[in-house]
């Protein structure tokens, strides 16, 4: 996908190491990078500055809606997933009675908003069967009083990959409620098809190479009156300027209410830039490309005394590969004396494989690991 000369030239902080962490944090390509340089020479020129900030904005949520399968309009730009997601609970505006569904292999972000002790509905967990979310669960906790289930498309703890239409048809037809998907842990690295969604939320510092500050939400035109958000502010507001802003407050309809104040536009710039980035590698490469990675991948680990985490061959996989095994940290120290850097937390090594990513790379990490769990190494 990168040519040895492209990758050295736009990711030159991957020299001498071998990196494997991007469900974590992304590295960005030096494009990214030089737009914060850009940022803040359009800032020194005051409010003329703005007009090219809101160039950016505009680009941004075009970016973003190429990749959502929606129009420009129906994009929101928050601070961060989590931001918009608790944006999200409070135009759901929940009431006793109400249930909501979440999963075990979600990323808190999305499954704590309803847990709260401000929330008034009933929320009730879709579980994994080794490592996998099956629909068939989730028919069995969907009712008339479901209003909304939340889903990762890719699990943040193991790579489980969901099918969004097999989930939206199971919800339509079960209950009348919302499905809400988080692509953090997809945009950037795998084709999406989210038409069938009727939230979608992502962050930007992962797979899609951006950086912190940026929350991509997307809201299906269909149902724009059912997340209208709530919420005070000015960005977010019909009527914040005009002489009846102190008689009562007229939000922005849909995705427009879930940018409530001043944009964070230094990450308006470079996650702009990181998206136009992915769309001229092209994320159809990035996916075939990788696809022999993480079987190679994958199939190493499977080899090997560890606990994979989920199926060992996926039927939607993913760039994400997870196994446990007790030793977890003396294998890190290993990874990282090597050059490799993982992700080990609570006896799991999660390991995330993206276009930047070669086949030494993983070559490295199986002999690597391979002596590390090895009765002399340990």
């Amino acid at each position: 996908m990168l040519t040895e000369e492209s990758r050295q030239r736009d990711f030159p902080s991957l020299e001498n190491r071998i990196y494997l962490n991007t469900a974590a944090e992304g590295i960005p390509p030096v494009s990214v990078l030089e737009t914060l340089v850009k940022y803040g020479r359009d800032k020194e020129l005051g409010m003329d500055g703005r007009l090219l900030h809101a160039v950016q904005d505009l680009e941004l949520r075009a970016r973003t809606a190429d990749f959502y399968g929606l129009n420009p309009e129906n994009i929101g730009i928050c601070s961060c997933s989590s931001e918009a997601y608790n944006l999200a609970y409070s135009a759901l505006n929940l009431k006793s009675g109400d249930e909501v569904i979440i999963n075990d292999l979600d990323f808190p972000a999305g499954a704590t908003p309803w847990l709260t002790t401000a929330s008034a509905a009933t929320v009730r967990i879709w579980r994994s069967r080794e490592g996998v979310l099956a629909v068939e669960d989730l028919i069995k906790l969907l009712s008339p009083k479901t209003r909304f289930v939340n889903t990762s498309l890719v699990s943040f703890y193991n790579g489980c990959q969901i099918d969004v239409d097999e989930v939206a048809d199971a919800v339509r037809k079960h209950s009348p409620a919302l499905l809400g998907v988080d692509v953090t842990q997809a945009l950037g690295r795998l084709a999406l098809k989210l038409d069938k969604a009727d939230l979608i939320v992502s962050s930007t510092h992962k797979w899609v190479l951006g950086i912190h500050g940026g929350g991509l939400v997307g809201v299906s035109p269909e149902r724009s009156d059912e997340w209208t958000v709530p919420a005070g502010g000015w960005l977010n507001l019909e009527n914040a300027f005009d002489d009846s802003r102190f008689e009562g407050v007229q939000n922005k309809k849909g995705a427009a209410s879930f940018s409530v104040g001043m944009p964070n536009y230094a990450a308006i710039y470079s996650n702009n830039a990181a998206l136009k980035y992915i769309s001229e590698v092209g994320v159809n490469n990035i996916e075939n490309y990788t696809r022999e990675l993480v079987k190679f991948c994958r199939d190493g680990v499977r080899e090997l005394p560890v606990e994979l985490l989920g199926p060992a061959n996926p039927v939607h996989p993913s760039g994400i590969i997870a196994f446990k095994h007790s030793n977890f940290q003396k294998i890190n120290n290993a990874l990282h004396a090597r050059g490799i850097h993982a992700m080990a937390h609570a006896g799991r090594i999660r390991v995330a494989i993206h276009g930047y990513n070669t086949r030494n790379d993983i070559e490295v990490f199986l002999e690597t690991l391979s002596r590390a769990i090895s009765v002399n190494a340990i």
